[in-house]
């Protein structure tokens, strides 16, 4: 199926996403990626969800595998995950990592178990998938790109005073965890940098406008962004110039702007009004001013 927009044609080309059940920035990518014309391996510990996202990328004429994984688990099977991509589809070309765990609870309540599989998720999973990928990029002198997904709680809090917010009084678990996966792949850049491999973070502007995190109802409505600019974004690092993006810890929208980027929708067929180059500056100046959260119900997601 042919897409409206795209920098470069994925006909050919594998991608393996980590975290494609939950109808957002995974979901999305896999959907999109295979509207462009790529095979798409996904993973995901939720097996009904998975066919779910498996079918939707069938239904937009894509070709892709399902693999149910708890990317916790050391020996769950994630070490043979990219293999086992590979003897499917061919040689992976572009690793998304969306799979996340965390919440926001005060650090007292922090036990050893909640923070090993913050670790597990968040910092061993993501590096084992990445050392192989690179490893048969590297061995095939082949480019390609690999995005993870961060988040604004990861970054640095600013104050006295401080930020009236979860992310900034609750987020020692989520926060710290994803801070070390954001300065993770920013150092395999730098070891990968003039071999083809472009490898960066992107974070969400604001909240991702999944099902689950509207449902929470803790986040104010204008403070969400939509699926598909997350997933263009993702699209941009993918196909973008190794020797030029790469090594970068970015915004999606601030990213979207600078590149002045059409933002499609998941067939990669049609624009998504509102949300075009023109339209971005009002979403970033309103993001900028301080807003309050409600107090959150259920883990962190991006």
């Amino acid at each position: 199926m042919g897409a409206a927009f795209t920098d470069s044609a994925l006909d050919g080309k594998v991608a393996f996403v980590a975290g494609a059940s939950q109808g957002g920035t995974g979901t999305g990518s896999a959907i999109r990626l295979a509207a462009e014309g790529a095979r798409v391996a996904i993973c995901a510990r939720n097996r009904s969800k998975l066919r779910d996202t498996l079918e939707r990328i069938e239904a937009v004429g894509g070709t892709g595998v399902m693999f149910e994984c708890d990317l916790a688990n050391p020996g769950g099977g994630r070490s043979t995950l990219i293999e086992r991509t590979e003897d499917a589809l061919g040689p992976v070309d572009y690793l998304v990592y969306v799979a996340a765990y965390g919440g926001y609870a005060p650090f007292e309540t922090l036990s050893r178990p909640s923070l090993q599989k913050a670790l597990e998720v968040n910092v061993h999973a993501p590096l084992e998938l990445i050392q192989q990928v690179v490893a048969g990029l590297r061995r095939r002198r082949a480019p390609g790109s690999i995005v993870t997904i961060g988040t604004k709680a990861a970054r640095p809090i600013t104050g006295p005073p401080f930020p009236d917010t979860p992310p900034a009084t609750a987020g020692l678990l989520y926060g710290s965890t994803k801070a070390a996966l954001a300065r993770l792949t920013q150092s395999v850049a730098v070891e990968t940098y003039g071999q083809g491999i472009s490898v960066n973070v992107l974070s969400p502007q604001s909240a991702i406008a999944t099902p689950a995190l509207r449902a929470a109802g803790w986040i104010p409505e204008e403070m969400f962004e939509p699926v598909e600019t997350m997933v263009e974004a993702v699209l941009a690092l993918l196909t973008g110039d190794p020797e030029v993006l790469t090594g970068q810890d970015l915004l999606s929208i601030d990213l979207l702007y600078a590149l002045r980027r059409p933002v499609y929708d998941l067939t990669g067929t049609r624009l998504v009004e509102g949300w075009q180059p023109d339209d971005l500056p009002a979403f970033i100046e309103a993001r900028s001013r301080p807003f309050t959260l409600k107090p959150p119900t259920r883990p962190a997601a991006g």
